[in-house]
């Protein structure tokens, strides 16, 4: 091969080359949610969206894309001083997108790390003016308090702020202590007075329980008291009807009252018994009953046998007499 032949086979392959690197140059394909500053000779010419752009080679130089979905940066603890003179680690997490990308390439170097800087200034003015106890119970406030002045400031560099969040607030570990001992005496403290509370609500209702016990037997014993009452006044009215249709006479009610003697005399703790008045004028009036029978028995039977009862009733009038004499 000729040496001139080698030079242009040099020239061809130098050629296609520089096409090759001119056409890679000029046609550029931009992904979706991407976009691209374009800078002709250094200065800004354009944004290139989502799709095929051609540039001109050697003229135009496309800088790095910029992703315009959200994206989350979650920055690390930053220790911040309370009200009340304690340090605290708060962890924050920044929710964010690119609106606008000509902004976010000139107007800000790094507008990551401005937003870290600019989330740990927040944090301290706003947590600097809160006590411990706020700033655990008001995340929601200093969340709210971080967007509007992250939104606002962010607002020229083409970036909005969507989302603030804390993740966690630390406290040091003596305040933990201390915090963990004031919820286990408040728990204790709840706990005692749910034990009171229901041991009071019990004692008050075994008090209603044994006062309507006590009523109800009250109403109950007086009910069968006064079903008793109705029933023995019944059953007195009934014998007292029941003696007054039968008429009975004087020597039957006296032989019925020597009848019921014994059981007066009856019981273990009867010592001494004392023979009541009434009982001789039972026996007068029950031997006037004999008498009487005796006399018409001997009014039918003839003379013999009324002498015969005039001597036994002369005896019996002895007997009572004497009798008499004694009881006197």
């Amino acid at each position: 091969m000729s040496t001139g032949t080698a030079i242009s086979l040099v020239i061809a392959v130098v050629l296609v080359l520089v096409v090759l690197v001119a056409l890679a140059r000029t046609v550029r394909i931009i992904p979706q949610a991407r976009a691209g500053v374009v800078e002709r000779l250094g200065r800004y010419q354009r944004t290139l969206n989502p799709g095929l752009a051609v540039l001109v080679p050697f003229v135009d130089k496309l800088r790095p894309l910029l992703d315009l979905r959200e994206q989350v940066v979650s920055f690390p603890p930053q220790p911040v001083i309370t009200e009340d003179n304690l340090v605290v680690n708060i962890d924050s997490v920044i929710y964010f997108q690119v609106t606008d990308a000509k902004s976010a390439t000139y107007e800000i170097a790094n507008y990551i790390q401005a937003i870290e800087q600019l989330t740990v200034t927040t944090l301290r003015n706003v947590v600097g003016g809160m006590d411990l106890e706020q700033a655990l119970t008001s995340r929601e406030d200093i969340n709210m308090q971080l967007r509007g002045v992250l939104d606002e400031a962010t607002g020229k560099w083409g970036v909005r702020v969507n989302r603030v969040e804390l993740k966690a607030i630390d406290p040091p570990a003596s305040i933990k202590d201390s915090m963990e001992k004031q919820m286990r005496a408040e728990r204790d403290k709840r706990a005692a007075i749910l034990n009171a509370e229901g041991f009071k609500a019990s004692q008050i209702l075994t008090a209603e329980g044994e006062k309507q016990s006590a009523i109800l037997r009250a109403e109950g014993g007086a009910q069968a008291a006064v079903v008793r009452a109705d029933g023995e006044a019944q059953a007195i009215a009934r014998v007292f009807k029941a003696i007054h249709d039968a008429d009975p006479d004087p020597r039957l009610l006296a032989y019925q009252y020597i009848q019921s003697l014994p059981a007066i005399a009856q019981g273990d703790s009867n010592k001494i018994w004392v023979i009541p008045a009434e009982l001789t004028a039972a026996m007068s009036m029950l031997s006037a009953g004999f008498l009487d029978g005796k006399s018409d028995s001997a009014g039918k039977t003839g003379t013999g046998t009324t002498a015969s009862t005039a001597s036994t009733a002369g005896t019996a009038s002895t007997a009572q007499i004497q009798s008499g004499g004694q009881a006197d």
